[in-house]
């Protein structure tokens, strides 16, 4: 039975002619005695001796794949692969640039930072309340000429409440990373 030629090979298949010729020498062709290509034989060879990667499809498709269902796969494994491997090393670069941040220690870093604001509010009004009083009494002094007294305890618990109020509002807020 007489075949086909590469060249009429290489147009039916999609591949070069040098790309026939390789595999002629490789083995991965059926020949008949003439030299001439079985072209269905050596279809089936190819596909069963070629990395998925390195077929071809022999109608032109859009993967250039000659096997669609299992080849597609490989590919989109490999691809999403390829993708994540190459993410990964983004990040990895990123943290050591100092641009990307544990996130479980970010949440602590706010939380301390919001705990140390909120106890220094906390004790606020316990320091300025005795000056804040002596400010007033010489301001109500100087303006009426009589002499007052100011309770520093009563100072104290009206900043106490207003201040406990503002931190109370403030406890509503939730830090969101990401």
């Amino acid at each position: 039975m007489k075949g086909i030629s590469e060249r009429e090979y290489s147009a039916l298949s999609g591949l070069s002619r040098g790309a026939i010729q390789k595999a002629k020498q490789t083995g991965r062709m059926v020949l008949f005695a003439d030299g001439s290509i079985n072209a269905a034989a050596s279809d089936a060879r190819r596909a069963e001796t070629t990395d998925p990667d390195q077929q071809r499809r022999s109608v032109g498709g859009d993967t250039g794949l000659s096997s669609p269902a299992d080849s597609t796969s490989y590919l989109k494994a490999r691809t999403a692969l390829t993708v994540y491997q190459a993410q990964e090393r983004q990040l990895a670069i990123q943290k050591k640039k100092g641009t990307l941040v544990d996130r479980a220690r970010a949440e602590t870093l706010v939380f301390r930072l919001a705990r140390q604001e909120r106890d220094v509010w906390v004790t606020w009004p316990a320091r300025v309340a005795a000056i804040m009083a002596a400010e007033v009494a010489a301001e109500l002094e100087t303006a009426t000429g009589a002499s007052i007294t100011i309770e520093t305890a009563i100072i104290q618990r009206v900043l106490e409440t207003h201040v406990r109020e503002q931190l109370d509002a403030l406890a509503d807020l939730r830090v969101a990373l990401g």
